[in-house]
């Protein structure tokens, strides 16, 4: 027998490697339990919106210090965060969420080399498998808010716009900030469009966005109109937010 490769069971078993036992209905078992586990933990997080950036944008960065005002005012209207649950741009999210007054939600996933949970997660809920999370994210958020970041996230943005595209979930905002990196991308989409491979109305689905003002009320219009439509939780804003901010303020500078 070969020698186990640095890798997880289920990375294992996604490639036939000859050493994990091959009993699929313990897989299927697995998964439906994860599923169950994360069905349970988020029931009542509604409204929210997930929220999705870099590990590794220091606290310093601009994005990290965006996500932060972003995500206290969206807390401040009345939605729950969803972020990854680690470092960078998500701690930034958490962080806001909290300050905002809002459940601050951390959906983590486990890998070869951990990642912590940032110590503004209020409610954890971990994964195994990246399906399942994403599933997640999707299910119980009405928005997605892009900050620049790598492979995760762009991953995680065009799952939405796929999702959104074939109509197999409603057409929530997904928005894009931090402008000028994104500059390469609306070049792709250009050239996608002019070729023929996406349609004008598809690009458009992609918003940039350079204000947190600009982002409140593209959520705010959303959930008034397609949100109330489909019977989603009601915004119910949280006036002691600001004093709530300032005591994290203090405490976290």
């Amino acid at each position: 027998m070969s020698e186990a490769p640095d890798a997880s069971p289920e990375a294992l078993e996604s490639i036939g490697w000859s050493g994990v036992p091959t009993d699929e209905r313990a897989r299927v078992a697995r998964i439906a339990g994860e599923l169950e586990r994360g069905f349970h933990t988020l029931h009542d997080v509604e409204p929210a919106v997930a929220i999705f950036g870099s590990a590794r944008s220091a606290e310093t960065a601009s994005e990290y210090r965006a996500a932060r005002e972003v995500a206290r005012a969206v807390g401040r209207m009345g939605f729950n965060v969803l972020t990854g649950g680690g470092p960078g741009v998500m701690e930034a999210a958490n962080r806001g969420c909290r300050e905002g007054g809002g459940l601050s939600v951390g959906l983590t996933i486990r890998l070869p080399k951990e990642q912590r949970t940032n110590r503004f997660v209020e409610r954890e809920c971990s994964f195994q498998h990246f399906f399942v999370r994403k599933l997640m994210f999707v299910k119980y958020s009405c928005a997605f808010l892009i900050f620049p970041g790598g492979f995760g996230t762009l991953d995680e943005t065009f799952e939405a716009l796929t999702l959104v595209q074939t109509h197999k979930i409603p057409h929530f905002p997904v928005l894009l900030f931090g402008g000028p990196f994104w500059a390469g991308l609306h070049q792709q989409l250009e050239t996608m469009e002019g070729q023929g491979l996406i349609s004008p109305e598809e690009r458009a689905r992609l918003l940039l966005v350079s204000t947190t003002e600009e982002a409140v009320e593209i959520l705010r219009g959303c959930h008034e109109g397609l949100c109330a439509t489909l019977r989603k939780a009601p915004l119910r804003a949280r006036p002691g937010a600001d004093a709530t901010a300032a005591k994290h303020d203090r405490r976290d500078p």
